[in-house]
């Protein structure tokens, strides 16, 4: 018995898909024993020529085609954005049609509408390309690891920003070259900001911390800094102190409850994280009874995350057959989400400042009166003037905030040249 897959988006990853269901259809066959046959795509676009060829009455730009097709067992929704695929995938569902998903930001802003109604329909929702495209993430946490406690995820989820930091850092280049480059490359779109602004980022650590601690999280409560203000001279700090630079997505549990950010971060040279080069992306995860895992691959690109989409295609498809659950289920518990605040922290600051007498006295004390103690101080003195770089023990992070409002209004202090937060080395 073949199963009716109905695809909306037939842009990067759903063209790949739907070439790969075609010419691959044996040999999932083969492995799977499923028969997995394309009956509708849906597109923006009717007169745009395609990398492949269907019939034209199995072409549509209606999305909700899909739930109304008997033929169409299975709902694939690949075409990104709030809407229309919102509307089509809570459709399908309340229809009983299983549905896989790469759209990271819908997941990650109407999980738990869109999981209750799988529930309510008992039928899979699907998604783990919505997260490391082709790295597998959703299901290990779904699954292998629902038993254990999670203390922390710590990952590189944009591809972009890393191959600009990369670039940067070992090339010299400046952020608008690799920039350049990356858009060339097509790593990166015409329009970059959603990748260097950190919010593509945001709403994949929303999704990590829901799936590690069970504890849905809102994208708007999830800090962002970006990596548009990262200079050369920042990495050539942090390459002089033992650190590379990367956009951090991060999600722990802390006593006052679940908290996740995004920003960029210095990790240690010897973190496995520092050695993610390039558009790859690398998802750390820390747990009790587990240790430190480490998933890495790429994150990005047709073939990857149709890889992956195909993957839930392939496990929804055999829970539609056999009548039982095959798929993991997603389920959101009660719990804290907390404010960034609260969580401990250390910056590591680049100063530049008077370079006479009692100047370091005068900022450590700025530091003390916020309940900040420092860990090193690095100087480069250079006539009057000298650089600073500082890097803090743990405190919390209103603290940081308000030793850095402390120094800003220092006469000793000409400027503070950035502020970089310190993951990774305890």
């Amino acid at each position: 018995m073949a199963v009716g897959i109905g695809i909306a988006g037939a842009g990067t990853v759903g063209g790949t898909l739907v070439r790969r269901l075609m010419a691959d259809r044996a040999m999932v066959t083969a492995r799977t024993g499923l028969d997995l046959e394309v009956r509708r795509v849906v597109v923006r676009d009717l007169t745009k020529e395609r990398a492949f060829s269907l019939p034209p009455g199995m072409v549509t730009a209606d999305v909700m085609d899909l739930v109304t097709d008997d033929s169409v067992d299975l709902v694939v929704e690949v075409m990104g954005g709030l809407e229309p695929a919102g509307t089509l995938v809570l459709a399908a569902l309340q229809a009983g049609k299983p549905v896989v998903t790469a759209n990271k930001e819908l997941i990650a802003a109407r999980a738990p509408q869109l999981v209750a109604a799988a529930a309510a329909s008992r039928v899979p929702l699907l998604f783990e390309a919505a997260v490391g495209g082709g790295i597998p993430i959703i299901r290990p946490l779904a699954e292998t690891l629902a038993g254990e406690q999670m203390s922390r995820v710590m990952g590189i989820v944009n591809g972009t920003t890393n191959f600009i930091l990369s670039a940067m850092t070992e090339q010299g280049w400046s952020y608008r070259d690799a920039l350049a480059e990356a858009q060339r490359l097509e790593y990166a779109e015409a329009d970059p900001s959603a990748d260097v602004s950190g919010a593509d980022a945001v709403a994949k650590a929303a999704i990590l911390a829901g799936l590690a601690f069970g504890v849905w999280v809102d994208p708007a409560r999830v800090h962002r800094e970006g990596i548009e203000r990262i200079s050369g001279e920042d990495l050539a700090a942090a390459r002089r102190l033992g650190y590379v630079v990367k956009l951090l997505a991060v999600a722990e549990r802390t006593p006052a409850g679940v908290v996740a950010r995004v920003h960029p971060a210095m990790v240690p040279l010897d973190h496995p994280l520092a050695a993610i080069r390039g558009a790859t992306n690398a998802v750390f995860l820390s747990g009790a009874a587990v240790g430190e895992l480490l998933f890495a691959g790429p994150g990005a690109g047709g073939d990857p995350t149709a890889t992956a989409v195909l993957g839930d295609v392939i496990d929804a498809a055999r829970e539609l057959l056999s009548g039982s659950q095959v798929a993991p289920r997603i389920a959101f518990g009660v719990g804290e989400v907390a404010a960034f605040d609260e969580v401990e922290t250390r910056w590591c600051l680049r100063l530049e400042v008077e370079d006479s007498p009692g100047v370091l006295a005068r900022i450590a004390a700025a530091f003390g009166d916020a309940g900040v103690s420092l860990r090193s101080v690095w100087q480069d003195g250079r006539g009057d003037r000298a650089t600073l770089l500082l890097v803090t023990h743990r405190a919390p992070e209103r603290a940081q905030r308000a030793a850095l409002a402390g120094l800003v209004v220092l006469d000793v202090v000409v400027e503070v040249a950035s502020t970089i937060r310190v993951e990774g080395d305890g």
